[in-house]
C-alpha cells in the first residue's frame, strides 16, 4: 500500500509537472493573442517589429533590453530618460526626441506583459522563405500620352539637307572671295593705304584690323575737349563712342523689331503667360500619371453624414490616438482641435497630411495602410473636432486657420 501511495505520489506530480509544461505554450500563444490586439490599438501606428518607423523595430527588443526594462520603458518612457538610463536616452536622441506616450496609466501590467508576448513570439517565428514570382511586364504610364517626336537630322526632308547644304556652299564661296580681293588688290594699292583718307575709311580700317590695327573696333581717341566743357577742372572730350558698342546697339534695335513682328505681330511665338499655361497643362497630365505625387492637387469635400464621421472616428481611435489622444487633444502630436495647425487645417491639406505623413516630426504615413475613403473619413473626423475643448489640451501649436 505504501508503495502504491508513493507510486502515485510520484505519478501524481509527474502527471502535474506534465500538464503545466504543456499548458505552458497555450498560455503564451494566449497572451501573444491579446497583445496582438494591444499592440495594434496602441502600438503599430509608431512602431513595427522588422522596420524602425517612428520607433524602433521591436523584434527581438526583450533579448536586447529585458522585460522588466520594457515594462518601465512602456509605462513612462520619460521617467528613464530624465533618469539619465543610457538605452533611453540613446533611443530619444536616435528618433528625433519624439517621446513615446506613457501607457502606464491606460495599460494594465497584465496589458504590457502580453504586448511583450506578442513581441517575444513574432521575435521567434521562423523567417519565411521568399518566394520569386516572375516580374510582370510594367505598364507603360505615357502609353496614351502624346509625346512630342524628335527627328534625328539625317532623317528630315531632303530638301531641308539642300537648303542647308546651299547655305554652307554660298558663305564658303562669300569668304573664298573677299580673300581672293584681298590677296589681289592690296599689292596694287602699294603705300597709298597708309593715305589717311584710305586708313580713315572702312575698307582702310577692315584691311588694318587684319594687319593688327584695332581701331575698327576700339575707334581712335580725338583728344578734342568740348568748348565751355570744363566744371571744376573735369573736362569732356569730344569722342565718339566705341564702335562695337554701337554696332551691338543698331544691333539690339534690329533685334527689337524683329521681336516685336514675331511675338506681337504676326503671333508665331508664345509669349510668357502661353508658354506658362501649356506648362501647367503639361504638369497636370504628368501629375495625372503619377497619383502619388504629393503635389497633386486635390479637391475633396469634408464629409459631414453622421456614418462617415463614426467611421473617422474608429480609425482615429485605433490609430491616431497613441499620439493625439482620445479625444483629439494632443500628446506627442499636436493638439487637433484648435484653430492652429502646422500643415493646413483644409480638408485636403490634413488628407494630404495623414496619406504622406511627416516623417521628420514622427508624423508616418498612412497610404497603403488606408484606403482613400479612410483617410477622408479620418480627415473629416479630425475637423469636427474643432472647438471641443477638451480637457488637458496641448498647448497651440503652428498657424491660425
Amino acid at each position: 500500500m505504501k508503495s502504491l501511495r508513493n507510486i502515485l505520489g510520484k505519478g501524481g506530480l509527474a502527471l502535474a509537472a506534465g500538464l503545466l509544461l504543456l499548458g505552458t505554450p497555450a498560455a503564451q500563444a494566449q497572451d501573444a493573442v491579446a497583445g496582438k490586439a494591444i499592440f495594434e490599438g496602441n502600438c503599430s501606428a509608431c512602431h513595427s517589429l522588422e522596420a524602425d518607423v517612428v520607433g524602433p523595430a521591436l523584434k527581438d527588443a526583450h533579448k536586447r533590453r529585458g522585460d522588466e526594462w520594457l515594462v518601465k520603458f512602456i509605462k513612462n518612457s520619460q521617467e528613464l530618460v530624465q533618469a539619465g538610463d543610457k538605452d533611453a536616452v540613446a533611443l530619444f536622441e536616435k528618433f528625433n526626441k519624439v517621446p513615446m506616450p506613457a501607457f502606464g496609466g491606460s495599460l494594465s501590467d497584465e496589458d504590457i506583459a502580453n504586448v511583450i508576448a506578442y513581441i517575444k513570439a513574432e521575435s521567434d517565428k521562423p523567417a519565411e522563405a521568399a518566394v520569386e514570382v516572375p516580374a510582370a511586364p510594367a505598364a507603360d504610364p505615357g502609353a496614351n500620352a502624346v509625346a512630342p517626336a524628335e527627328v534625328p537630322f539625317m532623317k528630315l526632308p531632303a530638301l531641308v539637307h539642300f537648303t542647308i547644304a546651299l547655305i554652307g556652299v554660298i558663305f564658303l564661296l562669300i569668304v573664298l572671295v573677299l580673300i581672293m580681293m584681298f590677296r589681289l588688290f592690296v599689292p596694287m594699292l602699294g603705300d597709298s593705304i597708309y593715305n589717311g583718307e584710305f586708313q580713315g575709311s572702312f575698307a582702310g580700317r577692315v584691311l588694318f584690323l587684319l594687319r593688327g590695327d584695332t581701331s575698327l573696333m576700339t575707334g581712335k581717341v580725338k583728344d578734342e575737349i568740348h568748348s565751355h566743357h570744363d566744371f571744376d577742372g573735369i573736362q569732356e572730350y569730344d569722342n565718339d563712342l566705341p564702335p562695337w558698342w554701337k554696332t551691338m546697339f543698331y544691333a539690339s534695335i534690329v533685334f527689337a523689331v524683329g521681336y516685336m513682328l514675331h511675338y506681337h505681330v504676326f503671333m508665331t511665338g508664345a509669349l510668357q503667360t502661353e508658354e506658362y499655361e501649356a506648362e501647367m497643362e503639361q504638369a497636370a497630365l504628368l501629375a495625372a500619371l503619377t497619383p502619388d505625387d504629393p503635389n497633386a492637387v486635390t479637391n475633396y469635400e469634408a464629409l459631414t453624414d453622421a456614418a462617415a464621421l463614426a467611421s473617422g472616428k474608429s480609425i482615429f481611435s485605433t490609430n491616431c490616438a497613441a499620439c493625439h489622444g482620445q479625444e483629439g487633444q494632443g500628446t506627442v502630436g499636436p493638439n487637433l482641435t484648435d484653430e492652429y495647425w502646422l500643415h493646413g487645417g483644409d480638408v485636403n491639406e490634413i488628407f494630404k497630411t495623414v496619406k504622406y505623413g511627416v516623417p521628420a516630426k514622427g508624423m508616418v504615413p498612412w497610404q497603403g495602410k488606408l484606403t482613400k475613403d479612410q483617410m477622408l473619413e479620418v480627415s473629416s473626423y479630425i475637423l469636427s473636432l474643432q472647438g471641443s475643448n477638451p480637457a488637458n489640451a496641448k498647448e497651440p501649436q503652428g498657424d491660425k486657420e
